[in-house]
């Protein structure tokens, strides 16, 4: 394995990202290490929410959600995913696989010893994070799922998400910036794409975002596909608190919405939002909203 790093002054003055870095070693199972940044705000000792980004995107996508959340008492968690934002970037893309991102988040759960953990993720955040809420279970409080899903590929993904894999293999240059600002309910301007472009120089650091959307299971024998079903296995058992806050528009997940309600009984009795106005990239469009849920969802299960 041949880990990339971006160099530091790539994210100097980005805008309204004020947070320091922090860092973990990964002793990655090939035998190499790998630095994973996470940003970790408020009280250390208060109850944690881990917001969790996926595809390709960085935790500067969470920028206007971390200090309200902060300020609400609890210790916020953003970790930047291996191949994404200051995290090392494998250059190889077969180093990439749905199972060493689980393990290098579960790595992270570990080494920080986070319990009592509110869960909020999307996209690939969602298919990293489910995972851990199942299989780390104990460390949960509860969870929020947005825009995101748990594929098994026994069911078709949809032909939204076929037309992104599709696109994401086979455009010259993987323009992260446009690409985020066009999965977008609102204009995102010419600083903040500047800002998603930032942990990748040049091509060579894109490997990661590359091989993600090659990750997702669209086939019954995906090698991710058994430990998916047995995610859900315990996923369909849990009473833990569990809510979804999907956007209006985002064609390319909007299918799992009602399949986490009908699988999940923790999602009996709660207070379900639907994000309105807002992209696949809803905390882009809609950050401030989204704060509201996680807060209100926490206060309405007895936390704090």
């Amino acid at each position: 394995m041949t880990p990339l790093r971006t160099p530091d002054d790539c994210f100097d003055n980005l805008q309204d990202y004020p947070y320091s870095p922090h860092y973990i070693q990964l002793d990655d199972t090939e035998g190499g290490e790998l630095r994973m940044h996470y940003i970790d705000e408020g009280p250390k000792t208060a109850p944690v929410i881990l917001l969790m980004h996926g595809e390709p995107t960085w935790s500067y996508l969470y920028r206007h959600m971390i200090s309200p959340l902060a300020a609400a008492g609890f210790r916020v968690i953003v970790p930047d995913l291996i191949g994404f934002g200051r995290s090392d970037k494998p250059s190889e893309r077969r180093d990439y696989t749905y199972q060493r991102h689980v393990d290098w988040v579960r790595s992270l759960l570990e080494q920080l010893d986070l319990q009592n953990i509110s869960l909020f993720c999307q996209d690939w955040g969602g298919l990293i994070g489910l995972r851990l809420l199942a299989e780390e279970n104990n460390r949960f409080s509860r969870a929020i799922a947005a825009n995101t899903m748990l594929p098994t590929g026994d069911h078709h993904p949809g032909e939204a998400f076929i037309e992104w894999q599709k696109l994401s293999q086979h455009i010259p240059v993987f323009t992260v910036g446009k690409i985020i600002a066009g999965a977008c309910a609102k204009p995102v301007s010419a600083e903040t794409i500047k800002a998603y472009d930032a942990p990748f120089p040049d091509e060579s650091f894109k490997a990661g975002a590359r091989q993600f959307p090659m990750l997702v299971p669209v086939t019954q024998n995906d090698p991710a596909a058994e430990a998916n079903r047995a995610a859900w296995q315990v996923l369909s058992k849990m009473e833990k608190p569990f809510l979804t806050a999907f956007s209006d528009k985002d064609p390319i997940t909007a299918a799992g919405e009602p399949i986490f309600r009908k699988m999940i009984p923790g999602t009996q009795g709660q207070d379900h939002a639907t994000i309105i106005n807002g992209g696949h990239f809803l905390q882009e469009d809609q950050s401030a909203r989204l704060v509201e849920v996680i807060l209100k969802f926490i206060a309405d299960t007895n936390q704090l």
